[in-house]
């Protein structure tokens, strides 16, 4: 008896998981076929690049600053066992660009926009505004979400491009400061070792990031049920599986750009 309700839960947990797969790949191709046809409204875009973008700026910049520093200490420490200090500009350079410039900045923007689309969707859901929308023949999909997604998947790169700038200023603050490196070679090893392509590497998650925060922002606040509980329940799963989804594809994508 005890084995077949383990069974019972395993199966009911595993159709749950394939049930939730196919639904958002459901709403992930309704948005891809209604960003395609008009009205686009491009103000509404301006409006959310605005709120998503420049105001998450802020938190993505000072993340990758302290991070850059933190990260010319650590390598400078760990080369200093191998007589490699001299490596610390290029390493910091690539680690940023390529790795923790996106995922850091992925994640912040997530913990702030997915967290925010999730509790402004959910909260038109549960007082009928998305019904009112329907009834002037608007389509909440269309109106609400293609112009968040198209937002977030433009500003996310950018966002993560100055961070990166930031990140890199930051290692070259401490290793000037703090490591006696000097400014000019500092900057030379910087430019010398990092290439385009690990620049281009990194602006692609950046963009697929964007994407999924504001696609699982969305997407939990279109579930959301149950009045304020529900609005809460749905930003907590919004910034949760959006931060897993992007640990996880963040893996997966780097094992698609990886050349040995």
């Amino acid at each position: 008896m005890i084995i077949l309700n383990i069974f019972s839960n395993l199966g009911l947990l595993v159709f749950s998981f394939y049930n939730r797969v196919g639904t958002i790949s459901l709403f992930i191709a309704q948005i891809f076929r209604l960003s395609c046809k008009k009205p686009f409204y491009i103000n509404e875009i301006i409006i959310q690049f605005y709120r998503i973008g420049y105001k998450s700026l802020p938190v993505v910049g000072l993340t990758a600053f302290f991070t850059g520093g933190a990260l010319a200490l650590q390598i400078f420490e760990g080369g200093s066992r191998f007589n490699a200090q001299s490596a610390v500009p290029s390493i910091v350079a690539i680690a940023m660009v390529r790795e923790l410039g996106p995922v850091l900045g992925g994640l912040m923007v997530a913990g702030r926009v997915s967290a925010a689309l999730a509790a402004e969707i959910g909260t038109m859901k549960v007082t009928e505004q998305l019904d009112a929308l329907r009834t002037l023949s608007t389509d909440p999909i269309k109106y609400l979400v293609v112009p968040r997604v198209i937002a977030s998947a433009i500003s996310l790169p950018l966002l993560v491009a100055v961070g990166n700038t930031i990140g890199i200023m930051g290692g070259l603050f401490v290793g000037v400061s703090r490591l006696n490196f000097n400014t000019s070679s500092y900057l030379i090893n910087t430019i010398e070792f990092l290439t385009v392509e690990d620049i281009t590497s990194g602006l692609f998650k950046a963009t697929v990031f964007g994407f999924i925060i504001s696609i699982m922002g969305c997407f939990n606040g279109f579930r959301a049920t149950k009045g304020a509980e529900g609005v809460g329940r749905a930003t907590t799963n919004a910034v949760v599986s959006s931060s897993i989804i992007i640990l996880a594809s963040n893996y997966f994508l780097t094992e698609l750009l990886f050349k040995p």
